[in-house]
């Protein structure tokens, strides 16, 4: 289907882009990577009237050792956190995570700030930065304010981000050599996760966080509480669904996609246990 009529503008900086949203209103819209928002613009599912590309504010594309945490610009390409050195030593569950996005196509173009302020929870970085404990920066006309990532997803597609304000940066705490693992599991390489599990633990500590189980990115919450309180990885596995919210589609069933949370989590804590 071809998109409804809109206006295009071009922000050359963070500062203008959000003065743009500004001077537009609500139905104005960044774009970066655009893998997200034009098949929703295409199936008429989002009508925005103006478009802001923000795909070429190269200030928001980085990735910095920021003392107990890795800061990352929200316009850096997938596979840039993929194959970042510095995430791979500090962060290595996002560094693999971003390698499971689409195809080599979609992470050359994709950024990791589009992903999260998309806040669909079929896709892999949301549920990875939520079990990494990640804090996003956003920017708009009244300043800068931290959002932790337990508060930024509302719903479906919803998030904590106001209409006039922009995801500037990604801030995940460094893993201190946790071991980690990410489960995927899915028809073709490219796909959306039927179900997904980011995991990592440390001594007592772990996080747990599921891709695809509702309506929004679920942190399992119950499987980190049963594995510091002596629980075994089969028995905390056990609770994996006990957070989520799964719903029927073509792909699979509310009780497959349980059956599935549970295997792949054991699967995952089996693997960051070594």
């Amino acid at each position: 289907m071809i998109p409804a009529a809109f206006d295009y503008v071009r922000a050359g900086s963070a500062a203008e882009a959000i003065s743009l949203i500004g001077e537009h209103g609500d139905e104005a819209k960044f774009l970066a990577g655009g893998h997200s928002l034009l098949p929703l613009m295409k199936l008429r599912l989002a009508a925005p009237s103006v478009l802001v590309d923000i795909g070429r504010v190269s200030d928001l594309s980085y990735i910095r050792d920021a003392g107990d945490h890795i800061a990352i610009g929200a316009l850096t390409r997938h596979m840039d956190v993929e194959n970042s050195a510095v995430l791979k030593e500090h962060a290595p569950l996002l560094a693999h995570a971003a390698s499971h996005v689409g195809d080599p196509q979609v992470r050359h173009r994709g950024t990791i700030g589009g992903s999260i302020a998309h806040a669909d929870s079929a896709s892999d970085l949301p549920a990875t930065t939520l079990a990494l404990g990640a804090t996003y920066v956003a920017q708009g006309p009244n300043g800068t304010r931290e959002i932790a990532a337990t508060d930024f997803y509302h719903g479906f597609l919803q998030s904590a981000l106001a209409a006039d304000e922009m995801l500037t940066e990604i801030r995940v705490p460094k893993m201190q050599g946790a071991g980690w693992s990410f489960q995927k599991f899915n028809r073709r390489a490219q796909d959306w996760a039927i179900v997904g599990v980011a995991a990592w633990r440390r001594n007592g500590d772990s996080g747990v966080a599921l891709v695809n189980m509702g309506s929004t990115p679920i942190l399992a919450t119950s499987v980190a509480s049963a594995l510091a309180g002596g629980a075994s990885v089969s028995e905390a596995a056990q609770l994996a669904a006990a957070e989520a919210e799964p719903q029927n589609d073509l792909n699979a069933s509310q009780e497959y996609r349980v059956h599935l949370a549970k295997v792949l989590v054991r699967r995952a804590l089996e693997e960051a246990s070594k």
